[in-house]
């Protein structure tokens, strides 16, 4: 389901900047830092560098990029 919401141009301005770095659209920006900071606020003890990794497993998960992973 798509909604529109209004946000600071400001913010637009921040993330139109972010978005060319890491190849996504302005509306696809913000939705990453939403993810990241839901998930900051949901595990407070986590630090960035983890819950950006977490979010990438999760993703290869999706598309079924995994591998096992071997102990020792």
């Amino acid at each position: 389901m798509t909604t529109a919401v209004r946000v600071s141009g400001e913010l637009v301005k921040e993330a139109k900047i972010y978005s060319k770095i890491d190849k996504r659209s302005i509306t696809g920006q913000i939705e990453h830092w939403a993810r990241i900071g839901k998930c900051a606020e949901e595990n407070p003890d986590l630090t960035y560098s983890l819950i950006k990794e977490i979010l990438l497993g999760i993703a290869e998960l999706e598309q079924a990029e995994m591998s096992e992973y071997k102990f020792g």
